[in-house]
């Protein structure tokens, strides 16, 4: 699944490396440019069920914060993932977004994938507002590290230990 086409989303040489001929690609349809046809293109609200277990739903993924907007802007159509598995196990992996009413919107969710990054992504106040919406079981920041801007790990941490299981693990 790629979720948008910036190089640290998108490593064609990377997917070709691990794809055989049973591998499904799902992308959004600025990514889809590179992969000639080979990928099932998604843009917000689709559902595709690429395998007989499993349902895939794209969800919005864009920056809502003024200055940032240009990073992910919502009329590029990125995209975040559903996987729905055996009808009742519910993956979310938001892909690069801010908190949207997309995503905010979301129930049911087992285990969320969600970028905690300043200036490109969500800093850990948007971060905590999107997991005490979502309430998934579990949550795991990623996209961390590697930016001017530090992110707080432990704070995130801290603030989310009444809501859910958060699983860190180190990024840089």
């Amino acid at each position: 699944m790629v979720t948008h086409s910036h190089y640290d989303h998108l490593d064609r040489a990377a997917i070709d490396d691990i794809t055989t001929r049973n591998s499904v690609i799902i992308c959004d349809k600025t990514s889809a440019e590179v992969f000639d046809g080979e990928a099932v293109v998604m843009t917000p609200g689709m559902k595709s069920q690429p395998l007989p277990n499993v349902v895939v739903e794209a969800v919005a993924a864009y920056n809502t914060t003024e200055g940032h907007t240009d990073f992910h802007p919502q009329a590029r159509e990125d995209c975040g993932y559903i996987l729905t598995i055996d009808d009742d196990f519910r993956i979310y992996i938001a892909g690069d977004t801010e908190p949207t009413p997309e995503m905010l919107s979301l129930k049911n969710i087992d285990i969320a994938f969600l970028p905690v990054n300043q200036p490109y992504t969500m800093t850990v106040d948007q971060a905590v507002e999107a997991v005490k919406a979502i309430r998934p079981c579990v949550f795991y920041p990623y996209h961390y590290g590697e930016v001017e801007e530090k992110t707080d790990i432990e704070r995130l941490e801290r603030e989310l230990a009444d809501v859910c299981e958060v699983r860190v693990f180190p990024m840089e």
